[in-house]
């Protein structure tokens, strides 16, 4: 079994047995440039913090597992070139070769569940990609959540997905997709959708239950909390819907495919929309930690 390097703040927590949200580096290495990207995971981190959780932001560096990463490596992390993107294939390659990674959704899932923590934030999951029915492009994210028992909030999947798929995809692997206070499924930067979420709940206190019944069934896997952008910072679907078209039918023309897709047109969209999509991705990644928070404080408290 690989042990993680725990920071102080990380090791204290759970010396204490209080509530740890575990966080993902990729926001950092691949979501924005420096020194932006390191004053947002400071955000985050800090968001953590003032719901009365520990912070646990994961990163492969050098070969370790890092579970925290204290200030110094933060920002170390934020200025590296040449970080790769880890998911489930390459995780334990780069770890038995010395490497350094960021990790994504299915790898920070890993990293967490390896330290025991039960709760993870991030923006929002990866998905089936638009035309997959062509490209089998699948995140690994969808079946990462299958297996792995850790509750992950975000703002629904990205809205560059093939949302329908996406969610059909999940309900087959058994992935339970929970909406905080409303019926619809949030699209990542709209806080709504024309799709019916699955479950519904209004507290952390009712998703901390279903956290823990899982568990206590024996059930694998997690589950995907589906929390909607603050409608102060939303970008309608009226609005955003037209420039996703715009973004994806250029990625087209020019021959972009697999792993080159989301960062093409995550920042397409970045341009198009004057910033606005950026702006909107940091307000739905800060109200998800706020959310995490307080879920693993109501799992805490039920144990």
């Amino acid at each position: 079994m690989i042990t993680p390097t725990f920071s102080a703040e990380v090791s204290e927590a759970r010396a204490n047995g209080s509530p740890i949200v575990a966080l993902e580096s990729t926001i950092i290495t691949h979501g924005m440039p420096y020194p932006q990207n390191l004053e947002v995971a400071r955000k985050v981190e800090a968001t953590v913090r003032a719901e009365g959780a520990t912070p646990a932001t994961i990163a492969v560096i050098n070969g370790t597992l890092h579970v925290g990463l204290d200030d110094d490596a933060l920002e170390s992390l934020a200025q590296a070139t040449d970080v790769s993107k880890l998911s489930r294939a390459d995780m334990a390659f780069a770890i038995a070769n010395g490497k350094t990674g960021a990790t994504t959704v299915a790898a920070t899932m890993i990293g967490a569940h390896v330290a025991g923590i039960d709760v993870f934030a991030t923006g929002g999951i990866g998905g089936v990609h638009r035309g997959a029915e062509d490209s089998f492009d699948i995140s690994a994210d969808l079946h990462e959540l299958a297996q792995t028992p850790v509750t992950v909030v975000a703002a629904g999947a990205k809205a560059i997905l093939d949302l329908p798929k996406t969610l059909e995809v999940l309900e087959t692997l058994g992935v339970p997709v929970i909406a905080v206070g409303q019926q619809s499924f949030p699209a990542f930067w709209s806080a709504t959708s024309d799709l019916d979420a699955p479950l519904s709940a209004d507290t952390p206190t009712e998703i901390a239950a279903a956290h823990i019944a899982r568990g206590q069934l024996g059930l694998p896997g997690g589950q995907l909390v589906a929390n909607p952008i603050p409608a102060a910072s939303e970008i309608p679907q009226s609005r955003i819907d037209p420039v996703i078209t715009q973004a994806l039918s250029e990625a087209d023309a020019k021959g972009i495919s697999g792993k080159a897709v989301t960062p093409f047109l995550l920042g397409r969209i970045f341009e198009l929309t004057n910033g606005a999509s950026l702006d909107a991705n940091i307000a739905l990644v800060l109200n998800n930690a706020r959310l995490a928070a307080q879920i693993a404080h109501e799992i805490t408290a039920a144990r």
